[in-house]
């Protein structure tokens, strides 16, 4: 089923005036009229045809204002810039019109392209360095649990209905969102849970969306460098905007920067939290480990009182639910259905249990850096295994630092360090390997070096004891390795399936 814009919708009959597009943004007309039909909306030069309206978008990467003449070539009937520019001979018969920022703008003419999707949604938006992922789909479990049919945008995944559309960034374009939007209305939703990147509210990926509930989990120094944040005060001042576009606002009070995230925020505001004061507090917090499975239990107290179970291991995974009974709490849900959909949440890649042996553990994590290889490893070790086993490599053309840090964690904290290859691009394999080696060396850590990941995963199962848990680190959902440009089809799950196959031989 093709989903699209208004003409797309309604089979290529309907146009949408230009103007009506234009409706919630301050603009000067530099040529032209604004009293034309327009047939698409687009922001890529390589997909724009006749009757379409081009929106120049500058990214890091490229200018879209470099590709007038090329669009204007193709048929455009309209152009929307930011920079100055000449009205030449091949722009004469093209409506020209310019705006303080055209990211700005390709968001406000998405969703006005659409007719506004996302005022026939109640949206959650939520925000956080770590457990954005394994949040949204803890809430929209509950809400599928209990017959609210809800879409999901995320790093994993899109989730419309019945289809699944991989991710290429945790939050996407704003035409895309207004595009997944509309087709979530199309397909029987009544709300969306999404995850909300510091990126894509510096870059207004979410401008003109006024979100019903607005999330914060936490924030930590992350993303900081070229092409992302200049310095922390940077991110967490991107992070803080969501509160200013939204109606309630969530939050953890437990973070240390929580004050500073809701400077200035316009809406009502609610929290949850462990340590401190907070409207929805866990209590009595229990890590089981038994039977080659782990749990874990608490108490809440404040605006609800349940006893939660969870198979997921963890504190993080306790501010995850927390922050998910919360946002339940807006949608008066049942609450058996609520208790089940949080013990049975999995999600793909984020502490993902892979049943092997009653003897062991083996979970697959997205874990990919030191900061979360080190809340992984100090988390799993709250369940006293017999070892932790951790199997991980580090990613080709990325910094060489990371795999240091990455080597010298697992070396501290592992009992078992599986040294392997992760997504290598364009470098040697055997030489990251080595350099995480140099981190594991500054630490009295056990280790081996295996290059192929296949038969890394293999020797971790083949040689796991009763009680131990084995951590598959850095892949968690991503279904490809890298090499030299070519993507080939690879997924830890499906690793450990195939080591238990021939195993069993």
């Amino acid at each position: 089923r093709s989903f699209g814009g208004i003409a797309e919708i309604t089979g290529g009959v309907k146009q949408v005036k230009l103007s009506k597009l234009l409706e919630k943004l301050e603009y000067e007309v530099l040529n032209g009229n604004v009293d034309i039909d327009i047939k698409n909306l687009v922001y890529d030069s390589r997909k724009a045809g006749a009757l379409d309206v081009f929106v120049c978008v500058t990214g890091a990467v490229s200018d879209g204002h470099t590709y007038i003449s090329d669009v204007a070539g193709k048929g455009v009937l309209a152009i929307v810039v930011q920079k100055d520019i000449e009205v030449t001979e091949e722009l004469k018969d093209i409506t020209l019109i310019k705006t303080a920022d055209t990211r700005y703008a390709l968001a406000l003419m998405s969703a006005a392209f659409f007719d506004y999707p996302a005022k026939k949604l109640k949206t959650i938006g939520i925000t956080g360095t770590k457990g954005k992922t394994t949040t949204t789909f803890m809430i929209r479990d509950i809400l599928e649990k209990c017959n609210i049919k809800a879409g999901l945008i995320g790093t994993n995944e899109i989730i419309i209905g019945d289809v699944h559309i991989p991710s290429i960034r945790t939050t996407p374009e704003s035409y895309l969102i207004q595009k997944y939007f509309s087709q979530m209305v199309e397909a029987g939703c009544s709300c969306v849970v999404m995850e909300v990147s510091s990126q894509a509210l510096m870059l207004n990926r979410t401008a003109g969306i006024l979100f019903d509930i607005g999330v914060f989990t936490n924030i930590e120094p992350d993303h900081i460098g070229p092409n992302e944040h200049a310095s922390f005060e940077e991110y967490m001042e991107c992070k803080s905007r969501l509160f200013k576009q939204c109606v309630h606002g969530i939050g953890n009070a437990d973070s240390e920067y929580f004050d500073k995230i809701m400077e200035g925020h316009t809406c009502t505001l609610e929290t949850y939290g462990i340590k401190n004061k907070a409207d929805l507090k866990a209590e009595n917090i229990r890590y089981i480990h038994e039977g080659g499975n782990i749990t874990t239990s608490y108490n809440t107290t404040g605006t609800r009182e349940l006893n939660i179970k969870l198979t997921l291991p963890g504190e993080f995974s306790v501010y995850n639910s927390l922050c998910a009974i919360a946002v339940s709490e807006h949608f008066n849900v049942d609450e058996k259905l609520l208790l089940d959909a949080l013990y049975n949440t999995r999600v793909a890649g984020r502490v993902e249990p892979v049943k092997v042996s009653d003897d062991f553990i083996v979970m697959i994590d997205y874990a990919h850096n030191a900061m979360s290889l080190e809340s992984l490893l100090s988390t799993l070790r709250e369940y006293n295994p017999n070892r932790i086993v951790c199997l991980f490599g580090c990613g080709g053309n990325r910094s060489k630092l990371r795999r240091f840090e990455m080597g010298e964690v697992s070396g501290r904290m592992a009992d078992l360090t599986i040294i392997t290859s992760d997504n290598p691009r364009d470098e040697d394999p055997a030489l990251i390997m080595q350099d995480i080696e140099t981190g594991i060396k500054k630490t009295s850590g056990s280790y081996v070096m295996i290059e192929d990941r296949g038969e890394a995963v293999k020797y971790a199962i083949e040689h796991g004891e009763k009680g131990d848990i084995i951590v598959l680190a850095g892949k968690g959902h991503e279904d490809y390795q890298e090499i030299k440009g070519v993507r080939y089809h690879q997924t830890d799950k499906e690793l450990v399936q195939k080591a238990m196959e021939d195993l069993a031989r």
